[in-house]
């Protein structure tokens, strides 16, 4: 397994019916295909998230939706990005990612991560717990996925899971892979270091080099050679042939949270949201990648295309400027 080039989709508001929307997911998964993405991914949420939009806006559930993608596609590999860890019994997950890898033809990968957005969990009667809670319970399901994952049938009595001789069959392969997704550089970094053959880091771009050096300690602290845990970064992409419509996109899109990116000093710029975002031409976007993501030692961008991504052609544009940066 390798991600070293993924598209996101976490926004389903498209302007059309609702009969339209689901088409053009599958849309946006065949354009990613052809061109040259390695991998899929949609949100493990129930309501859109504060920043992308309100909390009755579309949101499709991951796991259906993957399953639909998988019979839509071909080669492309197939994930949340993460997996919520609260919303399901650990058990379940893993069964449930191994069906889908069987579906798709061993293209699945569990992305998986502790769970944040409490308005989930109190409307759908999700426990939330606190912040340690929910990384206690991480720790504990990935020691009952990963073996059954590997075909081991496991039987764990934790503070907060139990199970019995639980046995996940049929399975395609013992080497369905595990990423982790987060920014945490001592709980979710330590986990992915422990369980995970790829970490997806979440934060802004100028943290990374404090982000690797964190990522390589954690290693260290287990004895794993950071070389074995692929890594990749996830980014808000805005790229048109016309880079000022590229950046008329952003601004539009910062207008609506409240942020005038014209208006922002460097230090400002640097801690917000626009530290996430890639805006351009198809070279000057290649160039930020470059020179903010993979000089610093990550391997692999997943990009979001929230302004446009659903528009006929710009996922190929896209795949066609960041391809040739991670062979």
């Amino acid at each position: 397994m390798s991600i070293r080039l993924g598209y996101q989709m976490p926004n389903f508001s498209y302007g059309q019916p609702v009969s339209e929307l689901f088409p053009t997911v599958v849309a946006q998964a065949r354009e990613a295909e052809a061109a040259g993405f390695d991998t899929v991914f949609v949100m493990d949420h129930f309501y859109q998230l504060p920043g992308l939009g309100e909390p009755g806006d579309p949101m499709l559930e991951a796991y259906t939706a993957l399953s639909g993608i998988a019979a839509s596609t071909e080669r492309i590999q197939l994930s949340a990005l993460v997996t919520g860890n609260t919303y399901r019994n650990p058990a379940l997950t893993a069964k449930t990612v191994t069906t889908l890898d069987l579906v798709s033809a061993g293209r699945a990968v569990l992305g998986i991560g502790a769970g944040w957005f409490e308005l989930e969990h109190q409307s759908y009667g999700f426990e939330f717990g606190t912040f340690t809670d929910r990384f206690e319970r991480l720790d504990e399901a990935l020691q009952i996925i990963q073996p059954m994952l590997r075909g081991e049938p496991v039987t764990f009595d934790g503070k907060w899971y139990h199970t019995d001789n639980a046995i996940n069959e049929p399975r395609l392969r013992d080497d369905l892979p595990i990423l982790l997704g987060g920014s945490g550089e001592k709980k979710t970094f330590a986990l992915a270091a422990r369980f995970a053959d790829h970490l997806n880091i979440i934060c802004n771009a100028s943290e990374l080099p404090k982000k690797m050096a964190a990522l390589h300690q954690r290693c260290a602290e287990v004895g794993r050679d950071p070389s074995t845990l692929e890594v990749s970064y996830l980014c808000f992409l805005m790229v048109d042939e016309d880079g000022d419509q590229a950046r008329k996109e952003q601004r539009d899109l910062l207008r609506g949270i409240g942020v005038d990116v014209d208006a922002l000093s460097a230090e400002e710029r640097a801690q917000s949201i626009a530290d996430r975002q890639f805006v351009g031409s198809p070279d000057e976007v290649a160039e930020q990648l470059q020179t903010r993501v993979l000089d610093h030692g990550v391997q692999g961008i997943i990009v979001n295309m929230v302004t446009n991504g659903h528009q006929p052609g710009a996922v190929d544009l896209a795949g066609r400027t960041l391809a040739p940066l991670v062979r």
